[in-house]
């Protein structure tokens, strides 16, 4: 019986590792697109049990983007990071600040990937013309100009904060508008283990995933033990049926020899 189990047990984990492999597999939107396996998973493409909950990805005209509830607007994935377990993003509108000032990050498994520090974003109703400030212009109009300052500087009269928030870097115009300092990384315990023993990972449970590599072994392992002990179970009956055999030939001959003897001291009439 409990080599029976076992083997139920086994043919159950190659069903659902050979179930994985076909669902699961590696892919991309598109050539040159990054590779996205677990713990992402393709939304509408894939079944859940290929990602982890949050690690949804959308392929769209071949292009791989990334959605965020507290954002409104997909940013594009430039490319991904398994060994760090980092992100790098593309803003297609070019106004990465936009971005710091409206995504919230604390409703995701993400965090930047750079130190961040708390900066004040200001509206300022004229332009200032001090060298301590630099002008966004994506998030500025003619009637209004914003500015990331530190929040220990003197707000000028002509302006109003509007939110202070930990970003990666403040606004310089000598760098990229599109894609400085989206840079996203990830926790996820146990994912790195997977992936660093050789094995394709998938998810298990709401709190983890399985290592198919390391399930062949645990299978393997659970068919050779199953086959130990149905085999022991055999030759423990074989070996209790021959006792048994060999005690009823001894009762037999004993029997006979009883009635031999009886046979002997039986008068004669």
């Amino acid at each position: 019986m409990d080599a029976f189990l076992f083997l139920i047990l086994f043919s159950s984990t190659l069903l659902s590792i050979n179930a994985y492999e076909d669902t699961c597999t590696m892919m991309q939107c598109g050539d040159g697109a990054p590779k996205i396996q677990f713990p992402f998973q393709v939304k509408g493409r894939q079944l859940q049990h290929c990602g982890y909950p949050g690690f949804e990805l959308v392929c769209k005209d071949n292009t791989t983007f990334i959605p965020f509830p507290s954002y409104n607007g997909d940013l594009v994935v430039k490319s991904i990071s398994y060994h760090t377990k980092s992100l790098s993003l593309l803003d297609p509108k070019s106004c990465v600040h936009e971005v710091f000032l409206n995504l919230n990050l604390s409703l995701t498994p993400y965090h930047y990937y750079y130190v961040v520090k708390n900066y004040t974003y200001l509206n300022c109703s004229s332009r200032l013309v001090s060298s301590s400030f630099s002008e966004i212009p994506c998030l500025s109009g003619s009637k209004y100009h914003v500015y990331t300052v530190e929040p220990s500087l003197a707000i000028p009269n002509s302006c109003r904060p509007v939110k202070t928030v930990a970003i990666p870097f403040q606004y310089s115009p000598y760098l990229a508008d599109n894609s400085f300092g989206l840079g996203l990384s990830w926790d996820l315990p146990g994912s790195e283990d997977c992936e660093a023993n050789g094995g394709h990972c998938g998810l298990k449970d709401k709190t983890g995933c399985f290592n198919l590599a390391h399930d062949i072994v645990f299978s393997i392992g659970i068919f050779i033990f199953a086959m130990v002990v149905a085999t022991v179970t055999i030759i423990r009956i074989y070996h209790s049926k021959k006792i048994h055999c060999q005690d009823e030939e001894k009762y037999s001959t004993v029997v006979e020899k009883l009635g031999d003897y009886n046979q002997i001291l039986k008068p004669s009439k």
